[in-house]
Parts: C-alpha cells; sequence; structure tokens
C-alpha cells in the first residue's frame, strides 16, 4: 500500500506560526502534524507500506529531508511531489499521481484523528467521516439505507448531511482514481474554482463502485489556534507515550501537573506547568504558571501566567500576563 499526504496549503488559519513553519510540521506534544498522521496510519493498518508520497509548496530541503526521514522510519520510500498551485485536492492527488496505484491511503495533513482503521476489502473505497454542527464548512456524504455512501457533497449551501469527510480515504485501486481525476482535468471540470477530489468520487459512484463510511471516534482540527491547542490537550490525554519529561530537562523548585510534554535540555525554575502544556527542545522558563499552552523550542518564559497560548520558536516573552500567540523571533 501507498500512503499520498497532500500539505501544500499555506495554513492562513494558523498565523504567525506558519509565516515560518508549514503547519503540517508544527508540533503537537513534541512531534509534528505529518508525523502523528503517517505513523498513526502506519501502527493501525494491518499491512506494508511501501511509498510515502509528500505533496509539498516550496518548503525547502530541510522540510523536504525530514519528511523522506519519516517515511523511512516506517520502512517505507519517501517521496516529495510539488503543488506550485492551489488548485483543489484533486490537483493535488494528481501532482503525485505516480503514487497512485493499488491500494493507497489518502491522508490530508491538517488533521489527526483516532479511528476504526480496519478495511473491508469488499468496498472499493472507504471515506472516513464524522459529524459536525456546521456541515457548509466541508465536504460530506449521504448515506442509503444499505449503509453504502450515496453521495458525495461539496460543502453544500443547503443542508443535506452532517457526516463531514475528515481528510482521510482508502482506495482499493488507486489507477481508477487516477482516471477520474486525469478527466476532471481534462476536461476543466471545476467546482467552486477547484478540482475537487470529491467530483472524482462522485463519478465513480456513479460507475458503480461502492464506497463505506469509516468510523471516526475522535477527529482532532489543526487548522488554527484554538483547534491547536485543542488537539494538543487531546493528544496528551490519549497518547500516554506524549505524557513525558525528557531526562535531560532541568527541573528546579517546579511543579508538573500532568499530562504534559517537556522536551530535551529545558529548563524550568520556580514555576508551575501543566496541565495541557507541550514545552519544546531548549527552553528556559523562570518564575512561570502556564497552562493549556505550547512552548516552541529555544524560547524565554519570564514572569508570566500565561495559558491558552502559543508562543513560537526563539521568542522571548516576560512580564506581560495573558493569553499569548507568538511567532518565531518574537521579542515581547
Amino acid at each position: 500500500m501507498n500512503i499520498i499526504v497532500p500539505m501544500a496549503g499555506l495554513g492562513k488559519r494558523l498565523r504567525p506560526h506558519t509565516l515560518s513553519t508549514p503547519k503540517p510540521l508544527f508540533p503537537i506534544a513534541g512531534k509534528t502534524i505529518v508525523q502523528r498522521l503517517v505513523e498513526d496510519i502506519a501502527n493501525i493498518y494491518q499491512g506494508d507500506i511501501q511509498e510515502v508520497a509528500f505533496v509539498v509548496g516550496k518548503f525547502g530541503t530541510e522540510v523536504e529531508d525530514n519528511l523522506l526521514s519519516i517515511a523511512a522510519s516506517l520502512g517505507a520510500t519517501g517521496k516529495i511531489f510539488y503543488q506550485e498551485e492551489a488548485l483543489g485536492t484533486a490537483h493535488a492527488i494528481w501532482c503525485a499521481r505516480e503514487c497512485l496505484v493499488g491500494e493507497t491511503i489518502i491522508a490530508f495533513a491538517d488533521t489527526l484523528f483516532r479511528a476504526d482503521f480496519s478495511v473491508d476489502k469488499s468496498k472499493d473505497g472507504v471515506i472516513w467521516v464524522h459529524p459536525v454542527e456546521n456541515p457548509r464548512n466541508f465536504g460530506v456524504v449521504t448515506l442509503d439505507n444499505t449503509g453504502n455512501i450515496e453521495q458525495f457533497v461539496e460543502k453544500p449551501e443547503n443542508f443535506v448531511s452532517d457526516l463531514a469527510i475528515i481528510g482521510i480515504y482508502y482506495i482499493k485501486d488507486g489507477d481508477t482514481l487516477k482516471k477520474e481525476i486525469q478527466y476532471l482535468l481534462d476536461n476543466k471540470v471545476l467546482n467552486k474554482g477547484e478540482y475537487q477530489l470529491t467530483d472524482a468520487l462522485e463519478n465513480l459512484k456513479s460507475k458503480g463502485y461502492k464506497f463505506g463510511p469509516g468510523v471516526v471516534t475522535a477527529w482532532m482540527d489543526c487548522g488554527n489556534k484554538e483547534a491547536v491547542l485543542d488537539t494538543n490537550q487531546k493528544v496528551l490525554t490519549f497518547d500516554k507515550k506524549s505524557v513525558c519529561i525528557s531526562p535531560n530537562a532541568k527541573l528546579t523548585n517546579c511543579v508538573i501537573i500532568e499530562p504534559c510534554f517537556v522536551g530535551k535540555d529545558v529548563e524550568i525554575q520556580d514555576s508551575v506547568i501543566g496541565p495541557y502544556v507541550s514545552i519544546e527542545a531548549g527552553t528556559n522558563i523562570h518564575n512561570a504558571v502556564i497552562k493549556n499552552s505550547i512552548i516552541r523550542e529555544k524560547s524565554q518564559v519570564n514572569g508570566l501566567f500565561l495559558q491558552d497560548s502559543i508562543v513560537g520558536r526563539h521568542t522571548c516573552a516576560a512580564k506581560d500576563p495573558g493569553v499569548l500567540n507568538l511567532g518565531d523571533h518574537t521579542s515581547l
């Protein structure tokens, strides 16, 4: 099986952090979003993974090397493809079309999940969905009386279903999907100005292909600051391996209220940390109280009461308590 990970978006809702870090490489409890996503799929998929294709923008060689190492850690071959224009979900997958063969999982790198990942091989595909309050912001599916997917609808103006597609797809035969995407591009079949994966799937369904819904027990969005903090909180709760203090961390006169993640070479003095705090490597914290926050690498936090906040890399924050959202290389 191959995995295709489209991740070329700019992540504008998570600015200022995505001005310097691609959103899929933003850390959640000590690991990047894309690393967690690919590892979660690998850990629960019953089979071998041959290739992991990452569809990126102009992120640079350091980012690309990081992605290739994620694939290698799973025993798979990593490949980098480029989407130079934001032309939609189907176009993003088309950019990695050489990997769209045989059994394929497509996983968009702006979400994390907990799911029943068993694959019904009698179906031509499985689309993982989750109920949402406002389906107008998502692609959704409707189900027939047998439980199969009856219709794919991209961001419906009027209510047809609250089952939102979370961005994880299993395709039994990638070549068939590749042909449908090529048809969309060749005939300029646009939906809201973009080439949509849901249109390709709808075409396959109309030809008799059977798609079933996948069950999601938790869907964790990473779209904006509030969503990232909520996801960090959930991952710290779900994943006991993330609830850890590095043996290289230096703690003096501190209270750590779990769950928390404290990275290597962190120094914390005269402070109360937690719950739901992730602190990355090389950060120094003195005389602070921090709750439900992410403090990125090599930053300094002094004399603050801080909650519901994100502090970027190489950033210094002092004597300004409350809620912060600071980008990299900032001094406050």
